[in-house]
């Protein structure tokens, strides 16, 4: 057992994921979700996802050894504020936002090691298009990657109890400088989200193109992309203007990048378009033997987590 008691603000995917773990891995002894919708907050008591689940931020982080911020993160710097009170001394805080700078900057407004809370910024990288309590599942995590961006006030027993907790949920786990990792995290995600977003708009808004047509022969790139783009838009709102300067340094890049490529088809430069085509290619490769195929990798979870069933 990790904590005695841990709190998960945000039942979502990602929370109700690790709400199932904790339970599974008996790492808690008493599990606390809180959540402010009604119909999110229905639904984990159904699937009994914490001994304590509630929409009162006291009843969840009273005597808390951990909090979990897993919101979007534009709701951290209220979350943090509000529950300030109701914390005990010595609480580590931790989230699982994909922007660290701006989010442990909100928490850290409010809450610090000169009030006695000690903050260790956490990002699991998975997840899935779906969201909501009823989609988490407990192998969501399995075999990906958890970074944390512990800073010179995060002490070593905090970090060690945070790393354990991602750990026993099949996660690998690293560490990085919260600048760096929100620079990484844009190019490996963000930008990828908001191109998926782009061209699904744009197909979309084609003349001459039937509404029916393009669901009928959606198929390879599209299709992939309709998944992506699927995605929660409140995270991905949030994502994009919390990240912002980075995401619009990428997106000039891609612009360039883009119009280069216009530029090598318009004149038939065939030897520019194999060599990108066959560099992309190898980096594809190199992604599915470091077993980082997301969608594969989530249809095989997916499949398993039927048969695994919820927790009880």
């Amino acid at each position: 057992m990790i904590f005695k008691k841990a709190a998960i603000l945000g039942i979502g995917l990602i929370g109700s994921s690790l709400a199932r773990n904790l339970k599974q891995n008996n790492d808690v002894q008493t599990l606390a979700v809180y959540d402010k919708n009604t119909e999110n907050l229905k639904k984990a008591q159904t699937l009994n996802l914490g001994d304590i689940c509630t929409d009162n931020l006291e009843a969840a982080v009273a005597d808390a050894d951990v909090v979990i911020f897993a919101t979007p993160v534009c709701a951290f710097g209220e979350l943090a504020q509000n529950i300030k009170p109701y914390l005990k001394n010595g609480a580590i805080i931790t989230d699982t936002g994909s922007v660290k700078q701006y989010s442990l900057q909100e928490i850290e407004k409010h809450l610090n090691k000169n009030d006695g809370f000690v903050i260790v910024g956490g990002h699991p990288v998975a997840g899935t298009e779906k969201s909501g309590p009823e989609n988490g599942f407990a192998s969501l995590f399995k075999g990906r990657w958890c970074i944390l961006t512990p800073d010179e006030n995060s002490t070593p027993e905090a970090i060690t109890k945070v790393t354990q907790m991602w750990e026993h949920c099949g996660m690998l786990v690293d560490t990085m400088q919260a600048a760096h990792h929100d620079k990484v995290m844009a190019a490996v995600s963000h930008l990828p989200q908001l191109i998926a977003y782009s061209i699904v708009g744009t197909v979309a808004d084609l003349e001459g193109y039937e509404h029916k047509e393009i669901i009928k022969y959606s198929a390879g790139g599209f299709r992939d992309f309709t998944r992506i783009a699927g995605s929660d838009p409140t995270m991905w709102r949030d994502i994009f203007l919390t990240n912002k300067h980075t995401v619009l340094e990428l997106i000039q890049r891609f612009v360039e990048d883009l119009i280069a490529l216009e530029r090598n088809i318009r004149w038939d430069e065939s030897d520019k378009l194999f060599a990108l085509f066959k560099r992309t290619q190898k980096i594809r490769k190199d992604v599915i033997e470091a077993k980082q195929d997301q969608p594969e990798h989530e249809k095989r979870l997916l499949e398993e987590s039927k048969t695994q069933g919820n927790p009880k």
